[in-house]
């Protein structure tokens, strides 16, 4: 008995391997037409895996850089462009804020904590940041090497830039004004650098961290028309500014009452990053769906598509059918053979697609990062990829179930020769 079930199982497996076999043949003996189907379903699997690429990981982006942060005070202007300067370093900031009135913030029994930031230059298009220590400790960042800034003119470096620009602990370099390529060079105050961040996945990894004195330092003596002149480097010590202030608040009532406070009673503003990443999501979001859209319409296309051409193919196999038949194949092995050729085409759909998708994805966020932007890469893999395959291998399926229902209750060799 054991022998005779082996016999079987081996007879079963060459079956199933020549099926197989003979269906990959049978698709791609009318080439032009597998490759047009082949077309349509691999441009909506890698749209669709694009997408969930770079959607998934801006969410986390978003999630990973906002926590911890319930409002940022800076100049008046546009809440969004304050929070996306201010959390993402993406946008520039509205302005500057006394540091006078910030401080004041600070001591607000609604706060719980308050971290300064100051910017406006910048190296090789990486944003300097004037801060303190809390803001490296608010991420969970960690040193890769050396320590942090003890004093002015100090920089810790963010991982990337440490990788762009090739510097490293000990050495040093001079900032430029402006948030971009700038144009003006403070080459009497140069930075050295302290310490290289660990990659944390956060937007620290693209930034340049240094003590807000040295942003002060930098631009007071390009301010000053007479830096030995205690007189009126004292008067620009009392009129200092800084760009803006992450604040994490004590309670969650500070939450309605604070940005009202701020708002109504000072010159400042205070953006919630929640609701305001919320309206960007939103917009962002037309435009996502249309993308998303447009690769379910190419995916019931390429549905379409396949099904014509499967339909197609029982008339002009018929006699191929009949044969087979008459060799005693029975009736689910000669259907099956159409539905092993749409399965063949979403398998190959399939990992076209994935991949498209994949470096689609790594080509976006090479853009992305020559921007100083984001951070996205096509080169990880979500397990919500295998529900795209799993949909390419439905569509294929519901493409080829009439067809091959049509032929397997035709059992009769008569009934195929027959025109459909």
């Amino acid at each position: 008995m054991p022998l005779a079930l082996s016999i079987r199982a081996q007879v079963a497996m060459k079956s199933i391997v020549s099926l197989w076999a003979l269906s990959f043949r049978y698709l791609w003996s009318r080439p032009l037409a597998a490759a047009l189907n082949l077309l349509l379903l691999t441009l909506g699997l890698g749209s669709m895996t694009f997408m969930l690429l770079v959607s998934t990981q801006i969410d986390h982006a978003f999630e990973r850089d906002l926590a911890g942060i319930d409002a940022v005070v800076g100049a008046k202007g546009s809440p969004m462009q304050l929070i996306l300067s201010g959390v993402f370093h993406i946008d520039v900031p509205p302005g500057n804020v006394p540091l006078a009135e910030v401080q004041k913030l600070a001591q607000n029994p609604l706060v719980a904590q308050l971290i300064p930031l100051s910017m406006g230059d910048s190296f090789r298009a990486f944003r300097i940041v004037g801060t303190d220590a809390r803001y490296v400790h608010h991420y969970q960042a960690q040193l890769a090497q050396g320590q942090l800034w003890e004093q002015p003119m100090q920089a810790v470096l963010g991982a990337q830039v440490a990788q762009s620009t090739g510097l490293a602990v000990g050495g040093s370099f001079i900032g430029t004004h402006g948030l971009g390529a700038g144009e003006h060079a403070h080459g009497d105050n140069p930075y050295t650098v302290t310490g290289v961040l660990a990659p944390c996945a956060c937007v620290l990894d693209r930034l340049i961290l240094t003590a807000t004195e040295s942003v002060w330092k930098v631009h007071e003596t390009a301010t000053a028309l007479d830096p030995s002149d205690e007189e009126e480097r004292q008067a620009l010590e009392d009129d200092r500014e800084i760009t803006m202030a992450l604040v994490r608040y004590r309670s969650p009532l500070a939450a309605v009452t604070f940005p009202r406070y701020v708002n109504s009673s000072t010159n400042m503003q205070a953006a919630a990053p929640a609701q305001e990443v919320s309206r960007l999501l939103l917009m962002v979001g037309v435009g996502t769906d249309v993308l998303r859209g447009f690769a379910w319409v190419l995916l019931a296309t390429a549905g379409l598509s396949l099904f014509i051409a499967l339909w197609s193919a029982v008339r002009e196999r018929r006699f191929d059918l009949a044969m087979l038949r008459m060799l005693g194949a029975p009736a689910h092995r000669v259907a099956g053979l159409l539905l092993c050729e749409a399965w063949w085409l979403a398998l190959m759909a399939s990992v076209a697609g994935l991949l498209l998708g994949h470096v689609l994805a790594g080509l976006a966020g090479q853009m992305l990062q020559a921007q100083r932007s984001l951070a996205v890469t096509g080169w990880i893999w979500l397990s919500a990829e295998w529900w795209i395959l799993a949909g390419a291998l439905v569509v294929a399926t519901l493409a080829a179930s009439l067809p091959a229902w049509n032929v397997y209750r035709r059992v009769d060799v008569l009934s195929l020769l027959n025109n459909p």
